[in-house]
């Protein structure tokens, strides 16, 4: 095989690798009840990378958050 022959093999290739990245980067974003919202995958994104507010030491004192005690 000559070498733009095998140049040309891989672009094709390289390209099939992007199509199929790309259909399953879609297909992860997707549940049963339908895709997830953008604007939302970006917020939640963001907050994981936050440091946390809060540190719970225990299930009471989580619970105790949560009620607004």
């Amino acid at each position: 095989m000559t070498t733009k022959t095998l140049e040309k093999k891989t672009r094709k290739l390289e390209r099939e690798v992007e199509l199929l990245r790309s259909f399953m980067i879609g297909q992860a974003g997707k549940d049963l009840e339908g895709e997830y919202n953008p604007a939302f995958v970006k917020k939640i994104l963001k907050a994981a990378k936050e440091k946390p507010k809060y540190e719970f030491k225990d299930a009471e004192s989580f619970l105790k958050h949560i009620r607004g005690k």
